[in-house]
């Protein structure tokens, strides 16, 4: 294990170390920032989940290596929409079909643009869903959903928006701006708060972003392989159902190490970052960082983790919280406190910020698990850091 730790924040390097331990860790990173200043950077492992340190041929994890953080990049999106209505050139309360008019089609006229991001647009599926090649297509995926009927009147239920996220903040974001979403998050975002963070991978930074992979539980991990609620494991086991829908946007799953998936612009899955990047971004949405740079306004960071959705989730199955565009601390989510908001990526990474205590926080990993909300490693971290905070 390498990095630092300021003092008091021992609990989270010896969780970070259990993970390894017990928990079948392969490659991870955290960062914990407070008040705008990096408190916890720690990293081990391997930097290819298929690798084992020390091994002929083997990379270790390095300071600035990389992965793709699934849905935590829904985080990094819907905060250049709340940028947008910072700045005055979105309103979150106006149908989206004033800035997008094809998506009045088919019954969604009456979309507003916070239903989107709270995911209560009722278009959580494709009819016909998207190859990978498609999906990298901005044009085709904006086309398909605003062609797709809502399975539910907009605004009247949540369901979480998996795939179908990307079209529908990517599509607003370049409506407003007339730049792609990844060149605008990079130029008003990730550059200006100095994260390494991307939507959309530069060919200049192939070399930093390790191979990701899926990772099974250890069988003694001390209790803590957990199996699904019946109704969560029947959801997705059922073809037809919205979860198994949801997921399957885009079909067959992209292959998450080709350079071409990489380099698509995909703002509900497929950001890349490193954990300081995560962090220092979350620790920007309600703060200086380092003195400097603050993206949102105390009113804005209020707009964002503001709940918009709370109960069962017609996509998820389980009950889920929503602001606007964030999720919030929960059962099927648990953060830091429940004045906090930020984004899980299926199986593995976390992001948040705690605008109460001043944290803001970033983990990655190159070893994906089958948890959607909650996994694991990066829950252990959060208790540690609830313990060093106590």
């Amino acid at each position: 294990m390498n990095g630092t730790v300021a003092e008091g924040f021992e609990p989270v390097r010896e969780a970070f170390a259990a993970n390894f331990a017990l928990l079948g860790e392969r490659g991870a990173a955290v960062t914990v920032y407070r008040d705008g200043h990096k408190a916890v950077d720690l990293w081990a492992g391997a930097k290819n989940v298929d690798d084992t340190v020390g091994m002929a041929g083997s990379a270790p994890w390095e300071p600035g290596t990389a992965q793709i953080v699934r849905s935590a990049t829904k985080g990094v999106a819907a905060a250049a929409l709340l940028l947008l209505h910072q700045r005055g050139e979105l309103d979150l309360d106006a149908p989206v079909g004033t800035y997008w008019p094809e998506y009045k089609a088919a019954g969604k006229e009456h979309t507003l643009v916070r239903h989107l991001l709270a995911h209560r647009a009722g278009i959580p599926v494709l009819d016909r869903p998207l190859t990978p090649a498609e999906a990298a297509d901005p044009d085709l995926g904006a086309a398909a959903v605003a062609a797709q009927p809502p399975v539910w009147e907009p605004g009247t239920d949540h369901g979480y928006h998996a795939q179908t996220y990307s079209w529908l903040t990517g599509e607003l974001i370049r409506r407003i701006t007339g730049r792609p979403a990844g060149e605008w998050i990079a130029d008003e975002i990730a550059r200006p708060v100095g994260a390494d963070l991307w939507l959309g991978l530069p060919e200049s930074e192939h070399a930093r972003v390790g191979r990701v992979g899926p990772v099974e539980a250890p069988a003694a991990a001390g209790g803590l392989k957990t199996r699904p609620k019946r109704a969560v494991a029947e959801a997705y086991a059922d073809p037809d159902s919205l979860t198994r829908r949801a997921f399957a946007a885009i079909t067959p799953l992209p292959d998450e190490n080709d350079p071409a998936y990489r380099a698509a612009t995909l703002p509900a899955s497929n950001g890349i970052a490193t954990a300081d990047g995560l962090a220092r971004f979350y620790a920007s949405l309600i703060g200086e960082v380092d003195g400097g740079t603050r993206l949102f306004t105390p009113r804005t960071a209020e707009l964002a983790r503001a709940e918009q959705s709370a109960g069962p989730d017609r996509v998820l199955v389980v009950g889920t919280r929503f602001g606007r565009g964030y999720m919030l601390h929960g059962s099927a989510s648990p953060l830091l406190s429940p004045h906090s908001f930020g984004h899980p990526g299926r199986g593995g990474a976390l992001a948040f910020a705690d605008p109460e205590t001043g944290i803001s926080f970033g983990y990655v990993t190159n070893g994906f698990r089958k948890s959607v909300t909650a996994d694991p490693r990066a829950q252990a971290l959060v208790r540690a850091l609830r313990t060093a905070l106590a």
